[in-house]
């Protein structure tokens, strides 16, 4: 199966909008309404109503939620030697490039006897959420986990759905050990929100929630980040996307199995082409369906393909114009050079420049992370880095030389504002000042 190509330029400006609107979000309120009595169900009710919502949701009946020491030595044995290189290989990788994230400490004296300064401290509690829908995620269990460990965060927990025979994925669980990960709980979908929100006798409460996940992970985590007794999240999360931009220069074949890739993750996913050649634009079309033939996932990328789009552009300018409006969680750039382009991309989650650089590196194993903005969220939202499980906090030292040099100007502004209280602060140790000198 191929997506019909339309030209830009006969397009109206309604029709352009309408062709880079996303598919709509299953998040009515019949969702909404079932995780909000989740929440409460969890809430009220702690680990008893996480038993009752994990038999009735995931038909697994636990007696303890929390990962043990053996469950986690059982799933070393179970995968292979070279799965675990691999897993311990993307670790490396995503360790190296995030360390150089840590960010440094500013001390500043903008006037004589004022020193101001800002100072970073890592999240004192994080919860990660590692989904296992239609299929698991070891891969997200390092994104979030690595960065998690680099920022020194003292409590890090990690929720994860069970299988059917109780027990978490393998996978999923070595990829957490060897990141740094002790504390797994083998709880899934919105209770695990609610969960690591509110907190109950076996799972610890956190400060602020990572991770992607389905309609009703994404409810939750948003419910959860309004409530003054919840947690805050990461970043707004949406089905994953990717849009491609193409020239003549572009390997239809490579460019076809970056698109198809990316489709194959869920049937809310989106992707888009856009390319200033109409011949390569056919020839992708044709790729794309001989190679759907032999996918697995070929019935959800169909899926995702009605509602995918081929664009074909007058040039590059117009090509970066388009994408910079979709704002897209990865962007794909296949030109003649594309490092050129890249200082014309202002809103993307990440990008990967060149026809070596798969979105599938950036997925697994070359060094960034893949927890990004999706749906529009790129435009004001980074993806997931170190500085996200940190926070900020400024620090100020006057001497008395230094209160004295702003003194006017703070009583000043303060009056401006109606706040005499303010003012008194200062004029209070003004006069200290003199009766000491005197």
């Amino acid at each position: 199966m191929s997506f019909d190509m339309v030209t830009w330029t006969e397009l109206s400006a309604a029709e352009r909008r309408r062709l880079l609107r996303r598919p709509a979000l299953h998040s009515d309120s019949l969702v909404r309404n079932r995780v909000n009595r989740i929440m409460d169900k969890v809430r009220e009710s702690g680990d008893a109503g996480l038993r009752e919502i994990t038999r009735q949701l995931d038909g697994v009946d636990l007696d303890r939620f929390r990962v043990t020491d053996d469950e986690f030595d059982q799933a070393e044995r179970e995968l292979s030697a070279t799965s675990i290189d691999a897993i311990d290989l993307a670790i490396r990788n995503v360790t190296r490039f995030h360390e150089m994230q840590l960010p440094t400490s500013l001390d500043v004296e903008p006037m004589p006897g004022i020193r101001c300064e800002r100072l970073s401290r890592p999240i004192d509690s994080v919860g990660l959420y590692v989904p296992a829908g239609s299929a698991p995620l070891p891969s997200a269990a390092i994104m979030l986990a690595v960065p998690a460990a680099i920022a020194g965060c003292p409590q890090r927990i990690m929720c994860t759905p069970p299988r059917p025979t109780g027990h978490a994925d393998s996978a999923v669980l070595v990829a957490a050990r060897h990141s740094g990960v002790n504390c797994v709980f083998k709880i899934g979908g919105a209770q695990a929100i609610a969960a690591m929100s509110f907190g109950t006798v076996s799972v610890p409460k956190v400060n602020k929630i990572f991770g992607p996940g389905n309609a009703w992970v994404t409810v939750a985590k948003s419910l959860v980040s309004g409530d003054p007794l919840g947690a805050a999240i990461d970043m707004p999360a949406g089905p994953s996307e990717v849009l491609v931009i193409a020239d003549e220069t572009a390997s239809a074949e490579f460019v076809a199995a970056d698109l198809l890739s990316q489709a194959e993750h869920g049937k809310d996913s989106q992707v888009i082409l856009i390319t200033t050649s109409r011949q390569l634009g056919e020839s992708i079309s044709r790729q794309i369906a001989d190679q759907l033939v032999s996918l697995e996932r070929r019935e959800i990328v169909d899926n995702v393909l009605s509602n995918s789009r081929s664009i074909v552009a007058p040039d590059l300018e117009t090509a970066l114009e388009i994408s910079n409006t979709y704002a897209p969680e990865h962007l794909i750039i296949q030109t003649r050079n594309p490092r050129d382009v890249l200082p014309y991309v202002r809103n993307a989650g990440s990008v990967f420049l060149g026809p070596w650089s798969p979105e599938s590196a950036g997925d697994y194993c070359s060094g960034t992370n893949h927890v990004l903005p999706t749906y529009g969220f790129a435009r004001s939202y980074s993806g997931l880095g170190v500085e996200q499980f940190m926070h900020q906090m400024s620090v100020q030292e006057l001497s008395e030389e230094g209160l004295r040099s702003i003194a006017p100007a703070i009583t000043e502004l303060a009056k401006l504002e109606g706040l005499d209280a303010h003012a008194e602060a200062v004029r209070r140790r003004m006069k200290a000042c003199k009766e000491s000198a005197a």
